[in-house]
């Protein structure tokens, strides 16, 4: 298999939006121009992502929308269930426990870690707050795929070290640090202060910025 880019991952991330929504307001087909155009990218560019994984729509038909849907679900993994592990449940953490969209698009939080003895016990949509002493035992039994980290910065790379010792092969991670893991676990960072000074750095300067 030939190796996929992030922003490719990410236009697909995009497209599969594109199509549920278009699916919900009942249309049945769409064509690569109108998925560029819901998309800010060109309809060469669309083809060659979707070509990456195989042959969808016919030529002057355009794509089914179900089947394209499905079919790129499949390809990013959407169409099953994957068991989270929260790490932390500050701020960040509670916000991820309340967002439903996590749910519906199959990643469920099947356990939640703090070292705050006053969490530790609460039961927050059906997820009890456990003692993170017993982390490593706990992922491996619950058979997690998936470790959220939402803690502190000095605690971070200790948290994900006891992940990937209990089994977890993927990490996204909150905490504003580079974090180090083996070549076999996959890791995202969400920085959002990050974020948001890119913003700062395209007000100030915008005619430097590439739209």
């Amino acid at each position: 298999m030939p190796r996929i880019s992030d922003s490719t991952i990410h236009r697909l991330s995009r497209y599969y939006r594109t199509l549920k929504y278009m699916h919900d307001k009942g249309s049945q087909t769409i064509s690569s121009n109108i998925l560029a155009q819901q998309n800010d990218v060109t309809a060469a560019q669309v083809r060659k992502d979707l070509s990456c994984f195989g042959a969808f729509g016919r030529r002057g038909l355009g794509y089914d929308i179900v089947d394209l849907k499905r079919n790129i679900a499949r390809i990013m993994g959407l169409d099953r269930t994957w068991k989270v592990a929260l790490c932390g449940v500050g701020n960040i953490g509670r916000a991820l426990i309340d967002y439903d969209q996590f749910r519906v698009q199959g990643f469920q939080i099947t356990v939640a870690f703090d070292s705050d003895p006053g969490k530790i016990g609460k039961v927050i949509h059906g997820v009890v707050i456990r003692n993170e002493a017993n982390l490593e035992r706990d992922v491996r039994d619950e058979k997690v795929e998936i470790g959220v980290v939402s803690v502190p910065v000095s605690s971070a790379q200790s948290i994900v070290d006891r992940l990937v010792a209990g089994g977890v092969r993927g990490i996204l991670n909150f905490a504003p640090i580079n974090i180090k893991v083996p070549k076999n676990v996959f890791v995202r960072n969400e920085n959002m202060a990050i974020e948001i000074e890119a913003l700062s750095f395209a007000l100030t300067n915008p005619k430097m910025v590439q739209y």
